[in-house]
């Protein structure tokens, strides 16, 4: 996205105009790279847009136009690391369409380098503009993963308790990060089942 400095230059000034230029992914790329190491190396607290500039090779103002603050930074970087299309739901029942998104979602976690949750988790306490930032784009994750699987077994006449999306969206993660991070386990089938079976499944039917 062109910035203000972009733009239109004063009549005279015998330079063209650059409205409408693309953006260099390139750069975006390398800017929130860049963001994502030195934030697993050095914390969210020692975290500097100079750091980053340096480190990207991206001048400083040119991230400045892309992001405002260090909060929508790292905001940034971390929807890029964790970019990810959830499974559309199969014709078969919730059960099997919560394994395959369990599934998918511990994927998706494990991959996660350890230093790079603790230094979010830290920062989102630390910093409300990075909290609010976060949870905006957790919100919309939230939806775009359990909108479907649910409103079809709904729609199928299954029994779901109410507001089971959001306890899903609230009980699954955690339980996946609490195996990755704190008791260092891998998310393989058979804890996947555990999951569904013993824990989500007798609270989402009610």
């Amino acid at each position: 996205m062109a910035s203000a400095s972009d733009g239109p230059r004063a009549a005279g000034a015998g330079r063209p105009s650059t409205v409408g230029r693309p953006r260099d992914t390139g750069r975006d790329r390398a800017i929130l790279r860049a963001t994502l190491a030195l934030l697993t190396e050095t914390g969210y607290e020692q975290l500097s847009m100079e750091a980053v500039a340096s480190r990207s090779g991206v001048a400083k103002t040119t991230i400045y136009r892309r992001y405002p603050d260090k909060a929508a930074l790292v905001a940034a970087a971390a929807e890029y690391r964790s970019a990810g299309t959830p499974p559309e739901p199969a014709a078969a029942g919730l059960r099997e369409n919560l394994l395959a998104l369990v599934g998918w979602l511990a994927h998706q976690i494990a991959e996660q380098e350890v230093g790079l949750l603790g230094a979010l988790f830290a920062g989102m306490r630390s910093d409300p503009r990075l909290a609010e930032e976060m949870r905006r784009i957790l919100r919309r994750d939230e939806v775009a993963m359990t909108e479907h699987p649910f409103g079809e077994a709904v729609g199928r006449g299954e029994q779901v308790a109410p507001h089971a999306a959001e306890l899903f969206a609230e009980l699954a993660p955690a339980v996946i990060v609490h195996r990755v991070v704190v008791a260092g386990g891998r998310c393989d089938e058979r804890f996947v089942e555990h999951l569904v079976d013993d824990i989500l499944l007798p609270l989402l039917r009610g």
